[in-house]
């Protein structure tokens, strides 16, 4: 009885299991890959400087009377910064000027006097060489005229150098004198007072190795990239702590020449700054212009897996079997990557599910729009 109701239960679990349906392959979503016209970036490190710099410095000496700006602001060019006591400059040039008002006393007395020898020299009332002598002392007075103007000149030029003015406009640092100090001025090593840094626009230097310059230089000779020696091909630059660039520009300057220690090539951008939110001493990655615009394939960044030192990404084929396919990577185009090799236009990439692909597994695809990608580019090579 024990084995005739064992083989009556082993049938009915034979019965039960055959009632259960196989279960449906796993859902995915899949995309064909986006294509367009895109243009390679090349992307390097820079450092922001800026376009002006000035060492403010006092061109007088003596003591400082008081301090007219606030350390850290923005200041124009012509704005007060330093008073330093005027007083012994302007009595200088109050004495320049008494020597000056001298000097054209004598001239005129001399001119009257060679005025009065000309007439009494056609009378025979004095001879020749008084005449001489009168011409002589009137070229005399007007030399001494003018050594005293230029000394009334440099005189009131001290006493305008004893207010301290911004030479350009942009921001000031902290101030390096206080007031009762005293200072050295142009004759005997300058005192330094302050600095002065430009901001709007601002320089970022970076350096291009020597294989990106040969590669650019060669699709210039082609015909196919601006040189930036020519032309102020634009750059995007993404400064640290962002994804994705926030500022453009345009290239400026490129040395004449490589760094020999480092095979490098010195070049330059000019980027506004409206907001002055950036600093000389920042730095930042500046994306360049790589290449000729052409066509290419695109996915988004998600559908792409490692296989070891390999880049794959899954199709799904006619048959909704998954198939690896071995990928060469490009750069990010608005947020979307190139795919150089392994895929064609017509291919379904499976975009979401990867987890639940196996190679040769089969599995329900759901086709997706074609993802369109950021605006905004990312600006991100591998």
């Amino acid at each position: 009885m024990g084995m005739l109701l064992a083989l009556l239960l082993g049938g009915c679990d034979e019965k039960a299991q055959s009632r259960v349906a196989a279960p449906p392959p796993p859902p995915v979503t899949v995309a064909q890959p986006v294509k367009r016209t895109v243009t390679d970036w090349d992307e390097f490190t820079g450092r922001f400087e800026a376009i002006e710099e000035v060492q403010v410095r006092a061109r007088v000496g003596g003591f400082v009377n008081s301090v007219e700006f606030k350390d850290g602001a923005i200041v124009h060019a012509g704005d007060l910064l330093y008073v330093i006591d005027p007083r012994p400059f302007e009595a200088v040039a109050l004495q320049a000027q008494g020597l000056l008002d001298d000097a054209r006393a004598k001239a005129e007395l001399a001119k009257r006097d060679l005025d009065r020898g000309l007439n009494l020299v056609q009378t025979s009332a004095v001879s020749e060489q008084v005449v001489d002598q009168r011409r002589q002392a009137l070229q005399a007075a007007h030399a001494a005229e003018t050594q005293a103007d230029g000394a009334l000149k440099a005189a009131q030029l001290n006493v305008e150098f004893t207010h301290v003015l911004a030479p350009i406009t942009g921001r000031v640092s902290r101030h390096l004198v206080t007031p009762g100090n005293l200072v050295q001025g142009s004759e005997g090593g300058a005192t330094r007072l302050t600095s002065i840094v430009s901001l709007d626009p601002i320089y970022i230097y970076f350096d291009v190795d020597e294989a990106t310059y040969q590669r650019n230089s060669k699709l210039w000779f082609e015909g196919r990239r601006p040189s930036s020696r020519d032309t102020p091909n634009p750059v995007q630059v993404t400064l640290t702590g962002e994804t994705k660039p926030s500022h453009e520009g345009k290239m400026d300057f490129l040395d004449n020449r490589l760094d020999v220690s480092t095979a490098t090539l010195r070049s330059r951008a000019v980027i506004p700054n409206k907001d002055l939110s950036i600093l000389p001493g920042q730095f930042g990655r500046v994306r360049i212009i790589g290449s000729a615009p052409y066509e290419a394939l695109l996915i988004p960044d998600a559908a792409i897996a490692a296989d070891q030192s390999r880049k794959i990404v899954f199709v799904v084929k006619d048959d909704s079997t998954v198939e690896a396919r071995p990928v060469v990577l490009g750069p990010l185009d608005e947020g979307l990557r190139v795919i150089r090799e392994g895929l064609k236009a017509e291919d379904h990439v499976i975009v979401n599910g990867l987890q639940r692909a196996r190679i040769g597994a089969k599995v329900t695809p759901k086709v997706a729009q074609s993802p369109a990608g950021d605006k905004a580019p990312a600006g991100a090579t591998p």
